[in-house]
């Protein structure tokens, strides 16, 4: 462990900065929240059409270090602060599944590094640097340099982040520069659940990932049939799951939903993570078997939390210190985050499966993460313990629901870690 994270670790300290820079804005990322047993780190895992040639791999990723500056980076101590500066030393790219920790030598110190074998291959980064929205256009256009080269075929270079491209000040700077932060009021602040349903329970600390595949046109008719829309279907899924799972228990679940605060107030293209939550709740006398009505429900709960009014008030609170949520506190028994409906365009063809994975922490005991790619919808089904019980009553929904699925695989998550 390095001198910064072990005073991060003693102290509490954030460790928060620009690259290059060592004092720190309040929109700069926070390192420091991890822990022995949350570190905090996110990934993409793709599956293409063909075995992954590590040479070309490699050749992509370090040409597009002029392009994503912001993700060749390492932690440092300047004077008696932390800061993030520029890493001139390889992003790692290795033909191993086998984790390892970020800020080591294994890492070369980076923040970030690739992973791949047989037809899989990861981009995996600490998640204080961004989130899936900051993490796609990148791994779009290290595959785009990739498969030009591998598969031998020439893309549209529009709409993606290529070498040589200017890098907007959207993308880098104050995400919320335009907006009046300090002047922010918040509309409504929903009261939390303070004993919800739980779904973690005994002793099983196993984390598990189950990988999953959906037709777009299933899910999609779904949505339009009842009133809803992916993140809010899969939340009333899941909290019909744990209803299947548990008959007896008349608590509330509660679904934590993911949002992106940026693209709420605007900005579509910055690389931060600024994830906020809404929580949807579903009493234990709810009739849950009327889809259209718990979606209606559902829906409403979501529009009235993620406006922009309560997103800004958000930022006002993170700028004047407010700390993050601790990833020890329970918030609630599931949470689903959508991507949205993204696409890789012209290089579709070339991709099988595309998920998003997140390091589990104790604020949810399930995480959801959706993407769509290729008129296929993805779900990485998370869970800190082995047993299937209740994905099995989460399949048993979606039979229900008439939707086909796919299970690709189920395996322990390992994700990298932080050191």
């Amino acid at each position: 462990m390095h001198t910064q994270q072990k005073e991060a670790v003693t102290t509490g300290k954030n460790v928060r900065g620009k690259v290059g820079e060592t004092m720190p804005e309040f929109y700069e990322p926070v390192l420091n929240l991890s822990d022995p047993e949350h570190h905090n780190t996110m990934g993409a895992f793709l599956t293409l059409k063909d075995p992954v040639d590590g040479e070309i791999l490699r050749s992509a990723v370090e040409a597009l270090r002029v392009r994503f500056p912001y993700f060749y980076v390492r932690a440092a101590v300047r004077g008696k602060d932390e800061a993030i500066v520029p890493n001139d030393l390889p992003m790692t790219v290795r033909n191993t599944w086998k984790p390892i920790s970020f800020n080591t030598e294994a890492a070369n110190f980076h923040l970030a590094a690739w992973k791949f074998e047989g037809r899989r291959v990861a981009f995996e980064i600490s998640h204080s640097l961004t989130d899936g929205t900051g993490v796609l256009p990148y791994v779009q256009s290290v595959l785009y340099l990739y498969l030009s080269k591998a598969a031998g075929s020439f893309f549209d270079p529009a709409g993606f982040r290529l070498p040589g491209q200017p890098i907007p000040e959207s993308e880098t700077g104050n995400p919320f520069r335009d907006l009046d932060v300090d002047g922010a009021a918040s509309l409504y602040q929903k009261k939390p659940i303070p004993d919800f349903f739980r779904l973690a329970r005994g002793a099983d600390r196993d984390k598990t990932v189950f990988c999953l595949k959906l037709q777009e046109s299933q899910v999609m008719r779904y949505c339009r049939a009842f009133d809803g829309t992916p993140n809010v279907i899969v939340s009333v899924m899941l909290a019909k799951a744990a209803r299947r799972f548990d008959p007896s228990c008349g608590k509330t679940v509660t679904a934590m939903v993911c949002f992106n605060h940026k693209a709420l107030l605007g900005n579509h293209d910055n690389y931060r993570c600024f994830v906020g939550s809404a929580f949807l709740d579903f009493p234990g006398d709810r009739d849950l078997n009327n889809v259209a009505k718990a979606c209606t429900i559902a829906r409403g709960q979501m529009m009235l939390q993620a406006q922009p009014e309560n997103s800004l008030w958000e930022i006002r609170q993170m700028k004047q210190g407010l700390p993050p949520p601790s990833p020890d506190i329970p918030q609630a028994s599931v949470c689903v985050s959508y991507l949205g409906g993204r696409s890789f365009g012209q290089l579709d063809p070339w991709i099988e499966e595309f998920y998003i994975m997140t390091s589990l922490s104790k604020i949810t005991d399930v995480l959801c993460e959706v993407t769509c790619v290729g008129h296929r919808f993805f779900l990485a089904f998370m869970q800190p313990f082995s047993s299937p019980d209740y994905f099995r009553c989460f399949l048993e929904e979606l039979t229900y629901a008439g939707i086909q699925y796919e299970l690709l695989r189920s395996e322990p998550l390992r994700l990298c870690a932080i050191r």
